[in-house]
């Protein structure tokens, strides 16, 4: 029976890479793409419709006795309860680190040619699911962005498709994610341009198209043609409110700057336990005593984001301690004001403490309060305008997503696709861009790519530094160096220099650490004085190397050592060992091909 079943898949193995031979025959590389776009948009979309399914299933059935009319001590119970049980099942059963879903698609978009391990198309959905369930104050965009990505990774591995096309497909299955989960098509797209830094290229944005409208149709299928935020305009917006959107602009870019300086210093603060049981139990106590406070942080708080669009604020108020006081006008204002304040730190402690989920969600969240606030404050003023708290709360969103993730486009569609708030597209188009202006000043990179510009490991729209990024030193080392040692007599130094195809010559001790170098140039006039062969030494005309590369060093630092010592060739250590030399004649020629590749269409 098991010679069957090796024989079985030896056929099945050999079967598909007939078809692989005859596909590279018959079928252009271009449309197999958009055939693999379409099967990850069907994937991706179901993913997502899995993972709403799941949230919505454990919400449902944990909050189903929950007193509107009174505090509930569960929401002290079931956060901690929720993170407890996803930290247990990513540190023994996934064993692997799948938080911070969007910035490890970046990552392997621009340091691992665009590949994700297989179990990253489940681990985070189930995660993230127990997570948010439970009451984890995250949202579920950033699990289904790396389970889409992760989708389109390993369908082009499967296909043994070249990097630049699983950079592609990678992008489809981030875009699927997206549009399935908010029934989003244009959002998707935006988000892989913008977030992801993908190019949009003749290659790229028919693929990116085909995974989203396809994963979108899935969601309009399974769940209907209402948006996911009901919201219904019943005020007009009138041109005399453009000063209140300019100063909301400028209101949301101060509050994404808040958020994620927030949540910045609290993964510093977490990332300080070297214990992980530790950092469990203070974001859980963290985490617990603000939604115990803050009943609307539990889960993505889709809930008070409707209540708000729909005109009820004292909803907001609803299962908490605070109820009977929901109907005062400045108690309500401060409860949201204290909301705004604490949603970063809720979500800061549901990822520290090993919970799994996004940051997109809690920015739409932060951006519904702070305009909602805004509009009311500005009312309570009685300025001979009234502004309307609906219209604002749903503009906010869009500011302070714009500012969070650097994407004003995204942000502007997204809000729009979400609510069908079409007809406020111009105050949208206004907040996004004066919130993300504002935030640029402070803050040159989004939540998610600050991580990886400090390590210069970001792929980004600029085409000199994308390809430098893509490019590693340890693959333009040169390793065909004849050494030489200081105590070695100019007639031994002659002899390697015979020997040798290149004109410089590191120079090493015994533990092979670098003490200089010798170049050829520097010695041709004592290298013939056979006089000077038993006397002179290496050490005494060896000379330090302008500058040392280190191993893990980012391409873009090293050529910029190149301009500042004018050097070609610089010697790469490890711990101050030798390793070899790299050269600027090999970093164009690998900057030349990698380009070609990059930028093919």
């Amino acid at each position: 029976m098991t010679e069957e079943k090796k024989t079985l898949k030896q056929r099945v193995k050999d079967s598909f890479m007939a078809f692989l031979i005859w596909r590279e025959h018959h079928i252009k590389e271009k449309n197999f793409v958009l055939l693999l776009a379409f099967l990850v948009g069907i994937l991706g979309g179901f993913a997502a419709m899995v993972l709403k399914f799941l949230i919505h299933f454990i919400s449902s059935n944990l909050t189903s006795r929950i007193n509107l009319e009174a505090g509930n001590y569960l929401y002290i119970l079931l956060p901690a309860v929720g993170v407890i049980i996803t930290a247990l099942y990513v540190r023994y059963v996934v064993r692997d680190n799948i938080s911070h879903g969007v910035t490890r698609v970046l990552y392997a978009i621009s340091q691992n040619k665009s590949r994700l391990k297989r179990h990253n198309i489940y681990t985070s959905v189930i995660a993230s699911s127990v997570t948010i369930g439970f009451g984890g104050s995250v949202g579920a965009e950033g699990p289904i962005v790396f389970t889409g990505a992760a989708i389109g990774s390993n369908l082009g591995a499967h296909f043994r498709m070249s990097p630049r096309i699983l950079m592609i497909l990678v992008g489809c299955g981030a875009a699927a994610g997206i549009a399935g989960i908010f029934k989003a098509p244009i959002a998707g797209m935006l988000f892989t341009i913008e977030v992801l830094m993908l190019d949009l290229t003749t290659v790229s944005i028919m693929p990116l198209l085909i995974a989203s409208i396809t994963s979108a149709t899935i969601a309009y299928a399974y769940t209907g043609y209402e948006f996911e935020f009901f919201y219904v305009q019943t005020e007009d917006f009138y041109t005399s409110r453009i000063p209140f959107v300019i100063l909301l602009g400028l209101v949301c870019g101060f509050a994404s700057l808040y958020f994620t300086r927030v949540m910045n210093m609290m993964e510093n603060f977490f990332g300080r336990f070297k214990h992980p049981w530790g950092r469990t139990a203070i974001g859980c106590a963290i985490l617990s005593l603000l939604v115990f406070i803050f009943p609307p942080l539990y889960g993505e708080g889709y809930g008070s984001i409707v209540g708000l669009l729909a005109g009820d604020p004292s909803s907001i108020v609803n299962g908490s301690i605070f109820y009977a006081d929901r109907y005062q006008v400045w108690f309500l204002a401060l409860f949201i004001l204290f909301i705004v304040l604490t949603k970063a730190f809720a979500t800061s402690a549901t990822n520290g403490a090993g919970g799994v989920g996004g940051t997109f969600a809690p920015s739409l969240y932060v951006g519904c309060m702070t305009g909602f606030l805004f509009a009311f404050v500005v009312n309570q003023f009685d300025l001979g305008i009234e502004l309307s708290t609906k219209n604002f709360a749903l503009i906010g969103m869009a500011g302070v997503m714009s500012g969070v993730m650097h994407a004003p486009l995204m942000a502007i569609f997204l809000t729009a696709e979400l609510t069908g708030g079409y007809a406020l597209f111009l105050p949208l188009l206004i907040v996004s861009t004066i919130a993300y202006g504002t935030i640029k000043v402070f803050e040159p990179y989004s939540i998610y790519t600050m991580r990886l510009a400090k390590r210069g490991e970001l792929l980004t729209h600029h085409k000199d530094k994308a390809v430098l990024t893509l490019l590693k030193v340890n693959n333009v080392i040169e390793t065909d160096f004849l050494p030489v040692y200081p105590d070695m007599t100019l007639k031994e130094m002659v002899d390697t220099i015979s020997k040798s195809n290149r004109n410089l010559f590191p120079v090493i001790n015994q533990d092979r650490d670098l003490v200089g170098v010798v170049l050829l140039d520097d010695i041709r006039n004592i290298m013939f004085r056979p006089d000077l062969y038993r006397r002179m030494r290496v050490s005494t005309f060896m000379s330090m190397p302008p500058a040392k590369i280190e191993v893990g060093d980012s391409m873009d630092s090293v050529m910029k050592l190149f301009d500042d010592t004018g050097a070609w060739n610089l010697p790469v250590v490890e711990k101050g060992k030798y390793v070899g030399f790299v050269s600027k004649s090999k970093i164009f020629n690998s900057y030349r091909r990698v380009l070609r590749h990059y930028c093919e269409d």
